[in-house]
Parts: C-alpha cells; sequence; structure tokens
C-alpha cells in the first residue's frame, strides 16, 4: 500500500504522520515526527515508529485520529505537558 502523510497541529505542537496500511500484507505503521525534535508523551527524540495490527487505524477513523487519541491517552497517562523546562 501507498503511505499517506498528515500533518496535524496538537496541543501547540506540529506533527507528522506517515501512515502506511497493511505493511508487508500484515500490520499497519505509523510514523510521526514533531516539528524540531520536540518531544512527544510518546517519543523523546520527536520520532517514533510504531507496529499496530492492521485495520486498528481505519477502526479509530484515520491516522490523524488515531495519533491525536493516541498523544492524548499517553499524556493523561504520565502527566504529560508541552512546557519544557530550561536548566539555564
Amino acid at each position: 500500500m501507498t503511505p499517506e502523510t498528515h500533518n496535524i497541529t496538537w496541543r501547540g505542537l506540529a506533527v507528522e504522520i506517515t501512515f502506511t496500511p497493511e505493511k508487508f500484507g500484515v500490520v499497519d505503521h505509523i510514523e510521526l515526527r514533531s516539528g524540531g525534535k520536540t518531544p512527544l508523551p510518546v517519543t523523546e527524540t520527536g520520532y517514533r515508529s510504531q507496529f499496530i495490527h492492521a485495520g486498528t487505524v481505519a477502526e479509530a477513523g484515520g491516522a490523524a485520529a488515531y495519533v491525536i487519541a493516541w498523544l492524548e491517552h499517553e499524556a493523561k497517562c504520565t502527566g504529560w505537558n508541552s512546557v519544557q523546562l530550561s536548566l539555564f
């Protein structure tokens, strides 16, 4: 399948989503990249690659809806917020 690219803004942060349904004919694949390599609740580096059971993303309403729900869930579970404290 051909990868789809989506750009979203989540809590003021730019996030690029690359979604490949049924990669290798078996699983869905999601890649996240945040603008400026900004940490997200699911990645400290601003990049995340995740394989998911095929059909899960479609059931969630598509790649953007899936990622937003995933980020919100992880933010709630970890108490994450986008404010980064500086040591200097």
